[in-house]
């Protein structure tokens, strides 16, 4: 029985942290994120797309561009996304920096910032462990 979890690569970029940046995956069930520098933060987006809206369900904190040490060096993110699409990861050289569970209605990121207020997150919670990606991806069967 192969238990490993599964995940797919949905976007797949170089970027440059503290430049303008924009990333935006939607699975085929229309779940979305977004990934946004905006030269000052990074912060990763659940997004509702069920109107021709971009409506924010829940925002997570991935970092501040003045407290990252490398970001002379380009930078490889990855969007990815379980199989039954209710789950997308932030990976950023190859770290996962957060993940929005759309079954659940909740976001986990390493520094567990912000609180969320949003009526959609149902998890008060929101520290993402290595502990708590590994169970986040693996797909229930």
């Amino acid at each position: 029985m192969n238990d490993r979890p599964k995940v797919i690569i949905y976007e797949e970029q170089v970027f440059s942290v503290g430049q303008d940046t924009f990333i935006d995956s939607t699975a085929e069930n229309n779940n979305a994120v977004i990934f946004e520098d905006n030269t000052e933060t990074g912060y990763f987006y659940a997004i509702d797309r069920n109107n021709d809206k971009l409506n924010i369900l829940d925002a997570l904190h991935i970092y501040n561009v003045a407290h990252v040490i490398d970001k002379d060096k380009p930078s490889t993110l990855k969007i990815l996304w379980s199989e039954d699409l209710t789950k997308a990861f932030l990976s950023i050289n190859n770290y996962y920096h957060a993940v929005f569970d759309f079954e659940n209605k909740a976001g986990y990121c390493r520094t567990g910032f912000p609180n969320s207020n949003s009526k959609w997150t149902l998890i008060a919670e929101r520290h993402l462990t290595d502990d708590l990606l590994l169970e986040l991806s693996r797909n229930k069967k």
